[in-house]
This record gives structure tokens, C-alpha cells and sequence, in this order.
């Protein structure tokens, strides 16, 4: 399935939507979304993951560098994190340096 980005700056807030496989051919172009939400000197990032059906080692490292880029002051919510994402994130440790929720209210 290919991959699919989009990003919304809701105020400081970036909204990044994911969809289809993050793997080592897509990482690079998740990575220009999180530069341009830096950029945009986002507080918080939020990545609306339901369609989000494959994250492979590479997606990974780029919420690994989405969190070193951003500071420990920006938080980062994952909402709707398939199973298989979800286990992926809990393998790794990294849902202790993010949010995770199934759905998003806004606050």
C-alpha cells in the first residue's frame, strides 16, 4: 500500500496524518513533514495514525528524530495506533516518550 502525508498546522499545533506502509522508501518524506512542522515552531505534534497499516524500523527512527528535533517540551500524541504499530512502539520502549490514544480530543 503506498504511503500518504499530510500535515495541518491547527494554531501551533501540527496535525499530521499517516497512511498506508512507513518503511525505509517513505521515512524520508514523514521526516520533511516533521522538519516543516518544526519549522512552523510547532508545541505539539499529533499523528493521526488509523490508517496507518505497516511502520517498519526506519518509521521508527523518524519518531525517534521527531522527538529529538521538537525537545522534551513538545508533546507527541499517536492516535489510533493499529495493533501492529502499537506492538512495534511497546517492543521498542517508545511509548514512554509519547502519547498514545485511540481517539483525539483536542486538549
Amino acid at each position: 500500500m503506498e504511503f500518504d502525508v499530510n500535515l495541518e498546522m491547527v494554531g501551533s499545533e501540527a496535525r499530521i496524518t499517516l497512511s498506508g506502509e512507513l518503511d525505509a522508501s517513505s521515512a524520508p518524506i514523514f521526516k520533511t513533514e516533521i522538519d516543516n512542522a518544526a519549522a512552523a515552531k510547532a508545541t505539539r505534534l499529533v499523528f493521526f495514525m488509523e490508517d496507518l497499516t505497516y511502520m517498519a524500523s526506519a518509521g521508527l527512527r523518524s519518531l525517534i528524530f521527531a522527538r529529538q528535533k521538537m525537545g522534551q517540551d513538545v508533546d507527541i500524541y499517536l492516535i489510533g495506533t493499529t495493533e501492529e504499530v502499537r506492538d512495534t512502539l511497546e517492543m521498542t520502549g517508545m511509548q514512554y516518550s509519547v502519547i498514545l490514544q485511540d481517539e483525539y480530543d483536542g486538549s
